[in-house]
Parts: C-alpha cells; structure tokens; sequence
C-alpha cells in the first residue's frame, strides 16, 4: 500500500524529545485496514517513508485511531524541520 499525504511535525516532549508526523485521518484509516497483515506487535507498523529527497525506513506508532511517523534526526534535520512545519509524505507499508 503506498500513500502520499501532507503532514505537520510535532513534537513529543517525553524523557527525550523526539518529532513525528501526524498521519491524517483518511490516510490512517487505509492502514487500519491492513494493519493485521503488517503489524509484527503493539500495533507498530512498519514503513518506508520519504521526506523531500531522504528515504527512511521506520515504524508508525498508534495514537488515538490514528497514527503517528517517526522522524528521526537524520530526516528532520538536513530538511530543517521542526515542530509545526508541514511536510509531504511519501509513505509504504511493508507487509
């Protein structure tokens, strides 16, 4: 399943920050549906993600129905990206 969609980073202040993209409704209902097939536990599931000119791969965490893309520094910060920033998504689900 591939997915494009417009974003905007957060920031989570935990016992380390760290930044995610918030995937939006619509697009978070399409993974739900085959979250059983790609899950491999906690309802994490794996991706292949790209931001501008970086691929990464990663994780999306669940979060209220929703879900959340994980941004590592590594992608946020040759982009300049911070908190409150909007960014396109090009987005995978690896089943």
């Amino acid at each position: 399943m591939e997915l494009v969609f417009a974003a905007r980073v957060i920031e989570w202040r935990g016992p380390s920050p760290y930044y995610f993209a918030t995937v939006p409704d619509e697009e978070s209902a399409d993974i739900r549906e085959v979250a059983a097939m790609a899950t491999y536990g906690w309802g994490v599931i794996p991706v292949e993600a790209r931001i501008g000119e970086i691929t990464f791969t990663t994780s999306l965490f669940p979060k209220d129905g929703g879900y959340l893309l994980p941004l590592k520094n590594a992608v946020r910060k040759p982009q300049g990206l911070s908190a409150g920033d909007d960014v396109t998504v090009k987005m995978a689900v690896r089943l």
